[in-house]
């Protein structure tokens, strides 16, 4: 089995889209292992996403994850990663699949209601980023 972070954006909880979102998750085998609502503050915002400190949508992005809360979640099942990367699709909800999360409910590539990790390597900074051992089972 392998594990997954995972965060249903700003955009998607504002739009009381969690539950669909959480519908599609568990329809598609994953175990959800943990799970909170969360507000990131500012710093907790740009710690996560520290990756992208040289990039142009780093304060963009940084505001905007830390505008209203989100829903944090530790994913597993086997091939965690890629099939929620699959289950996600593309950043861009114009190039994403029908049927994907960000097609069906993202609003921009910016507000695309879904993030995930990319790698074993993200994954493992990622899930410990907002949950400690006592809160997965």
């Amino acid at each position: 089995m392998e594990r997954t972070f995972a965060i249903i954006k700003p955009d998607a909880v504002e739009r009381k889209l969690a539950g669909k979102i959480l519908d599609r998750i568990e329809a598609n085998g994953f175990a959800i292992r943990g799970m909170k609502k969360i507000k990131m503050t500012r710093e907790q915002a740009e710690g996560f996403y520290y990756v992208h400190k040289e990039r142009p949508f780093f304060n963009d992005l940084c505001a905007f994850m830390s505008r209203s809360p989100v829903i944090v979640l530790c994913l597993e099942k086997d091939n965690a990663i890629a099939d929620w990367r699959t289950l996600m699709g593309a950043t861009n909800p114009a190039n994403a699949e029908a049927g994907t999360i960000r097609k069906d409910f993202a609003i921009n590539i910016e507000e695309n209601s879904a993030h995930g990790s990319d790698a074993p390597e993200t994954a493992a900074f990622e899930i410990p980023y907002f949950f400690n051992a006592f809160e997965l089972v």
